[in-house]
């Protein structure tokens, strides 16, 4: 049974993010708070759950929480920022989402930076709130486990779509992910707009190619 809190007596709010090893598409970061007595046997690392599993779970997820959201960074602003920056990026644009207030956040992996919470006329306090980076949190708490499978599922339902603009990549199996048949896609037919130039997308130590998509 994983955990339902970290910080004790705290309105806290759990995150995750999904994509961040993908060569297409954006990445995706969910921030969930739960009731402090909530309990849910089903909920586990969404790596270890199947898609209509997922898929499931996050009807649950969303009928159950205090508080949900998603945050979102593009293709663009990773080139720019970077995966790390990026990834981090968008837990804070979800934890600006919820409808609540978060007094504590605990993170999946070991790196996150401070989040300065929202005043009311939209600007950010001066004071961050606390937080605690979990290595695999998110088979240790029930918020992150919760968050995981909302990153998860939401990105993936956004690669369906692109995969319907563009199928000759795959998308609809690999999700973006640097499979064989997505980079022998690339090599054959160049990059889409959704494509991260900043990558090795060709798994040959280029960063980059000189042709795409209009």
């Amino acid at each position: 049974m994983l955990a339902s809190h970290y910080f004790e007596g705290m309105i806290e709010a759990g995150c995750d993010e999904a994509g961040r090893g993908c060569l297409a598409g954006s990445v995706f970061a969910a921030a969930v708070i739960f009731p402090q007595d909530y309990k849910n046997e089903e909920l586990n690392d969404s790596k270890q759950l199947t898609d209509k599993k997922r898929h499931q779970l996050r009807d649950v997820i969303i009928h159950d929480a205090t508080a949900w959201a998603v945050g979102i960074v593009t293709p663009e602003e990773i080139d720019k920022i970077n995966i790390l920056n990026a990834s981090i990026l968008a837990m804070h644009r979800a934890l600006d989402k919820l409808s609540i207030q978060p007094e504590a956040v605990i993170v999946d992996g070991n790196r996150f930076k401070p989040y300065f919470p929202l005043t009311a006329d939209g600007k950010h306090h001066e004071e961050p709130v606390k937080h605690a980076t979990i290595v695999k949190g998110d088979a240790k708490y029930l918020s992150i486990a919760a968050a995981s499978i909302l990153a998860k599922t939401f990105r993936d339902d956004y690669m369906d779509q692109l995969a319907e603009q563009y199928p000759a990549y795959d998308w609809k199996n690999n999700k973006g992910y640097p499979t064989k048949k997505h980079r022998a896609a690339i090599k054959q037919y160049g990059t889409t707009p959704y494509h991260r130039m900043s990558y090795n997308l060709l798994g040959d130590g280029q960063l980059s190619l000189d042709f795409s998509f209009d």
